[in-house]
Parts: C-alpha cells; sequence; structure tokens
C-alpha cells in the first residue's frame, strides 16, 4: 500500500512523479536498468528487426545518453521487442503489472501517446530514448515541458480544466485505491479545482506552458520529483 501525503501534495504533485517513476518501471519490465558487467557489442544488432534505429551517433547527439549506454539500452529493447517497436497494449500491460490494484488502461494511454511523438501507433527506440534522455536527465525545464505535452491530450497547446481531470482521474484510477488514507472520489476533481485556479494566471480558462511551468516551479515538491530519478542509469 502506498503511503502519500495526499492533502498536503496532491495529486498534480503525484502525477509528476508517477510519470518519471513508471517510465522506470518501463526500464525494469523490459530489462534496461539491470545491467550486467558483461560486454557489449560495438555496433547495433539490426538485421532482425522491422524498425531498424538511427545511427548511434545521431541517437547520441540528440540524447543524454553515451554510446555504450544506448547499445545496452537498445539489446534489452530489441530483446523485449523484437520488431524494434512498443505498441499501446505493451504499455497497458506493464503498467498493470506496476498496479495490479488499480486500473491504469487510461493512464498507460495517455502516457503511451506523450512517447509516441509522431502518432503513428508505436513507439519506436528512438521516440523512447528522446523521452527517456528528458525524464531522467532532462532540465527541470525540459521535465515540465515534457510534462505539459502530457496533460495536453488534444495537443493544442493549452490545457484545460477537462484535461487536467481527465489526468487526474486516470491517476486516481491507477493508484488512488492503494493509498492510505483513501480517497474519496470526488478527490480528483477537488484538487483539480484547487490547481486549476493556481495556474490559470489570467482567468481565460486554459493554462499556457509558460502558466504551467511557472505554477510548478514555485511547488517545492515538484521541484523535488524532478530530481528523484537523474542518474538511475
Amino acid at each position: 500500500m502506498l503511503t502519500l501525503e495526499w492533502e498536503s501534495e496532491g495529486l498534480q504533485t503525484v502525477g509528476i512523479v508517477v510519470i518519471i517513476c513508471a517510465s522506470l518501471k518501463l526500464l525494469h519490465l523490459l530489462g534496461l536498468i539491470d545491467f550486467s558487467e558483461d560486454s557489449v557489442e560495438d555496433e547495433l544488432e539490426m538485421a532482425t528487426v522491422r524498425h531498424r534505429p538511427e545511427a548511434l551517433e545521431l541517437l547520441e547527439a540528440q540524447s543524454k545518453f553515451t554510446k555504450k549506454e544506448l547499445q545496452i539500452l537498445y539489446r534489452g529493447f530489441k530483446n523485449e521487442c523484437p520488431s524494434g517497436v512498443v505498441n499501446e497494449e505493451t504499455f497497458k500491460e506493464i503498467y498493470s503489472q506496476f498496479f495490479p490494484q488499480g486500473d491504469s488502461t487510461t493512464y498507460a494511454h495517455f502516457l503511451f501517446n506523450a512517447f509516441d511523438t509522431d502518432h503513428n501507433g508505436a513507439v519506436s527506440f528512438e521516440d523512447f530514448i528522446k523521452g527517456l534522455s528528458i525524464l531522467l536527465r532532462g532540465t527541470v525545464q525540459e521535465k515540465l515541458n515534457w510534462a505539459f505535452n502530457l496533460y495536453d491530450i488534444n495537443k493544442d497547446g493549452f490545457i484545460t480544466k477537462e484535461e487536467m481531470l481527465d489526468i487526474m482521474k486516470a491517476i486516481y484510477d491507477m493508484m488512488g485505491k492503494c493509498t492510505y488514507p483513501v480517497l474519496k472520489e470526488d478527490a480528483p476533481r477537488q484538487h483539480v479545482e484547487t490547481f486549476f485556479q493556481k495556474m490559470d494566471k489570467n482567468k481565460d480558462g486554459v493554462v499556457t506552458i509558460d502558466e504551467f511551468i511557472e505554477s510548478c516551479q514555485k511547488d517545492e515538491n515538484i521541484m523535488r520529483s524532478m530530481q528523484l530519478f537523474e542518474n538511475v542509469i
């Protein structure tokens, strides 16, 4: 059972933490953070996969991982995903293992869409690395930009109260019933009302990326969560 100070920190903070924590679980279940000391191949093995990843040099330039780290990450990724891509159903299976007492289907859907940057229904190794690089080694600004993209469900550049509520409900469905004290059914809506009022500075009914980042940067709990999982790999 998860013990969380829901009333003082709220679902908004937890949502930021869950993004990173769930991504670590994805790494673990793909066998990517239980690294052995075995030597790794100097070049990527690409002959047996449908999707061929970009050259290591390009991925190294586009991410905050070294060539050796990318080789290890790709080896684990390929072992678990021989086709070279991860589909949404795989995401849902992973998070159902992470939160067996809740329903993680909706949250996994939202998170999958955040990783699937070209919206083709599949997360490639490149998509995975670029998102993971931001979540684990990005600057606070980069992490908050990524989080904003998650909350901006329809990708119109704004977060509405309804979008924020959809994410909060998804988090509640996934882990709310496993917390102490148990959350009330209307807890997501109450927290959204509070946080949305704080974020929507000009009261125009939507939260811009600047308002989102400014509000998060003023929240000590969120700022601490940004540092929790740095240098995991």
